[in-house]
């Protein structure tokens, strides 16, 4: 009896990590894929990452050493990234801490900016995820922006 509890307990806990696991995979993929559209000038294929109440927020410093927070629209963002440039936008992240509850998700990335091969800035990106029918969809982006100090 008491084997069969245990296994039956191991089971569950095996599941429960699968599921997460799966889960964690599916929110680093909708990520993958904003990124995938900013390097290829794809505003279609951003707008299948974005929830359509998606907010962005900025924080940076000015040149006096200010904080500032300045906010985005998607639509902005969108039609920046579908504008021909003749630089390609290429946002290189590393997945940092991952946290899922249910239908929610956080995500910490640090990333470097390229301009082509040219380096730009760097920082810290922190997304918000929801789980919908569609999938995982983005809903909220931070990120601050600096050109020294790089987190790793």
């Amino acid at each position: 009896m008491r084997i069969a509890l245990t296994l039956c307990l191991l089971m569950v806990l095996a599941g429960h990590a699968f599921s997460q696991q799966t889960e964690t995979e599916a929110v680093k993929k909708t990520i993958n894929i904003l990124f995938t559209a900013m390097k290829k000038g794809d505003s279609s294929l951003l707008h299948t990452v974005f929830h359509k109440d998606m907010v962005l927020h900025i924080v940076s410093s000015k040149k006096d050493g200010s904080k500032v927070l300045a906010a985005d629209s998607s639509a902005g963002f969108l039609k920046a990234v579908g504008t021909p440039h003749t630089e390609v936008w290429d946002e290189r992240i590393t997945f940092g801490d991952i946290k899922i509850d249910d239908n929610l998700a956080s995500v910490w990335t640090p990333y470097k900016f390229y301009l082509s091969d040219k380096f730009s800035h760097c920082g810290v990106n922190f997304f918000q995820l929801m789980k919908t029918a569609d999938g995982w969809k983005v809903i909220y982006i931070v990120d601050t922006r600096r050109r020294d100090n790089c987190p790793e």
